[in-house]
């Protein structure tokens, strides 16, 4: 990461520290790793990804507003050609700017659902059960000077059903990057943050480890999508 991107990440997280650290405590990943062997971490963790894929909304719960929270570095509006849809090339993520720069929707990457700021999201699952996910507070901060976006999309809590089994937790994206001078292209690094609770026969309430300290950051293009008439 270079010291531009570092800057703009760090104006972004600044004044929210012990939000952002809270989850991801080293003493607990220490203790679980010295006690769970690593095939549990693959196994269940695959379990997640596959059974998660398939959901269906239903209903949703509608929370108080000022969810969403919009940094212009100059002081400014948010620019026009950012509002609007940005898609993932890949990975089925989706952001839609509002003319306002709060997100109005977003798909996360954790079952790819489409989550709505302030409003708790319930799905049912495929297999019978059902996903409940509530949004935490999201952050979008936009530099004009450096034409640099980030986005941070948190999900405070989520609850999935999977058979006997159940999978809960929250999770954090961070994605940052530059917009191309024609706005049509989002050139982010995406940042992780998950915190995944398995409940099963065999690991009751286990806390899957995480290593914040070890989390590349992940490559990932975005492309404003052309509305049609």
């Amino acid at each position: 990461m270079n010291r531009r991107t570092e800057n703009v990440r760090f104006r972004l997280w600044q004044g929210r520290r012990s939000r952002l650290l809270s989850p991801l405590s080293m003493e607990p990943y220490a203790v679980q790793r010295r006690n769970k062997p690593v095939e549990c971490r693959v196994f269940l963790l695959g379990a997640l990804v596959l059974s998660i894929c398939g959901f269906f909304f239903f209903g949703g719960c509608q929370r108080p507003e000022n969810s969403v929270e919009v940094i212009i570095d100059d002081g400014g509006d948010f620019p026009d050609f950012l509002v609007g849809t940005w898609r993932a090339s890949s990975g089925g993520v989706e952001i839609v700017f509002g003319p306002d720069g709060k997100i109005s929707s977003a798909v996360v990457s954790l079952g790819r659902v489409r989550l709505k700021p302030g409003r708790d999201t319930t799905t049912q699952m495929l297999l019978g059960g059902k996903g409940i996910f509530k949004p935490g507070k999201w952050t979008v901060q936009y530099s004009p000077d450096k034409r640099e976006l980030g986005v941070d999309i948190v999900v405070e809590h989520f609850r999935v059903e999977l058979g006997d089994n159940v999978v809960q937790g929250k999770t954090r994206d961070f994605y940052i990057g530059s917009v191309s001078s024609d706005g049509q292209s989002w050139w982010a690094d995406r940042y992780k943050f998950p915190e995944y609770i398995v409940d099963t026969d065999k690991y009751p309430n286990y806390k899957l480890p995480f290593d914040p300290n070890d989390s590349p950051s992940e490559s990932v293009t975005f492309q404003k999508v052309t509305e049609s008439n």
